[in-house]
């Protein structure tokens, strides 16, 4: 009875033993399942912003006006999109309206009044169609010139246009160049259809001699105290 107790006693020791084992075995650990990570926080959108607000435009005042069409003119003369007299004719009119505004200033303790600036403007815009149409007509300087007249004739234009781009001829000089100009072209026109096309010698020489007056007149204009 005390052997059978004494078996008794050990089986119950070694299943206690044995069953920590055997649950170990049938459930084998698993790794925890790991928790959701937090998304790391974004950085914050930018707040949205208001466009600016477009500036309206301001129409150009009578000097920027002024500058606008000389370069016109400019542009003109060197393309020769403008013949001599037709330059000449529209830096006359600039002229009449910078002697009329600078009255207007005179009048106004050198001020143009919102009057003033209107008969200006109305008067530019004349101007400005007025270029237009001798630009886009068919009265044309002759830029691809094959005798030396021709050739002189170019190269002085050019030299006015550039006066005339940067300010070193005002519209009063330019306008009494390209009359110039005009004069000796229509000489040198008249010359030619009274000799079958033709200039003479002596006609070349006598024109040669004007365009060198006039050469110089250039360069006095350009390098005095006048500007545009």
């Amino acid at each position: 009875m005390n052997n059978q107790m004494r078996c008794m006693a050990i089986s119950a020791a070694l299943a206690v033993f044995t069953l920590p084992a055997i649950a170990q075995s049938s459930n084998p650990s698993t790794p925890a399942a790991s928790a959701p990570t937090a998304p790391s926080s974004s950085p914050s959108a930018p707040a949205a912003t208001t466009p600016p607000t477009p500036k309206a435009a301001t129409a150009p005042t009578v000097r920027q006006r002024d500058e606008n069409q000389q370069d016109r003119i400019s542009q003109g003369i060197a393309s020769g999109q403008l013949t001599a007299g037709e330059a000449s004719n529209l830096e006359n009119k600039e002229k009449d309206l910078n002697v009329e505004q600078h009255e207007m200033r005179q009048l106004d303790n050198g001020h143009l009044t919102a009057a003033d600036k209107a008969t200006l403007q109305q008067q530019q815009n004349q101007v400005s169609n007025q270029i237009y149409k001798d630009k886009h007509n068919a009265a044309v300087q002759n830029s691809n010139p094959k005798g030396v007249v021709g050739s002189r004739a170019e190269n002085q234009q050019g030299r006015i246009a550039q006066g005339v781009s940067s300010g070193q001829l005002d519209a009063t000089e330019t306008s009494h160049l390209e009359k110039g100009e005009s004069r000796i072209n229509q000489e040198a026109r008249s010359d030619r259809a009274a000799n079958g096309g033709k200039l003479t010698a002596a006609e070349q020489a006598k024109i040669n001699g004007q365009q060198n007056r006039l050469s110089k007149q250039i360069y006095k204009d350009k390098h005095n105290s006048h500007h545009q």
